[in-house]
């Protein structure tokens, strides 16, 4: 399947240390110290409780297949890589990320597939996190 490809990121002070993460390999995600709900995508407010007392902690890279689309027609640079897969997957540590699936064969994927962390590299070092099959 393919690779979408994308603009390099632009962290900001909320999210340079998550950014800074994927330079060498590893998913960071944020915790919340009053309720515990672990956050996606990474700010520094919980939106289960409202707090600002959360924590980064690094993830174990591993979730499931919640949902996914065989994408066949787009547009602009999305049109070369069509046949392409996007699903939501479930990390082990509880949020669902929206991502593309790599590596996988679209006749093969399904719901609760086990997948792991991959991360492209981009032209400025950051790595976007993305999912193959396990």
């Amino acid at each position: 399947m393919s690779r979408l490809p994308s603009a390099d990121p632009r962290p900001d002070p909320e999210t340079r240390e998550f950014w800074d993460a994927t330079r060498e390999g590893r998913l960071l995600l944020r915790r919340c110290r009053d309720c515990g709900t672990v956050i996606w995508y990474p700010r520094p407010i919980c939106p289960a409780c409202h707090r600002g007392d959360t924590e980064w902690f690094e993830a174990s890279g591993r979730g499931t297949v919640y949902s996914y689309t065989v994408v066949h027609r787009a547009f602009g640079p999305w049109r070369e890589a069509v046949p392409y897969l996007v699903a939501y997957v479930e990390l082990e540590e509880g949020p669902r990320i929206l991502t593309n699936l790599v590596d996988v064969d679209p006749g093969r994927v399904a719901i609760g597939m086990p997948v792991a962390l991959r991360f492209d590299p981009t032209p400025n070092g950051q790595g976007l996190p993305r999912f193959g099959g396990i």
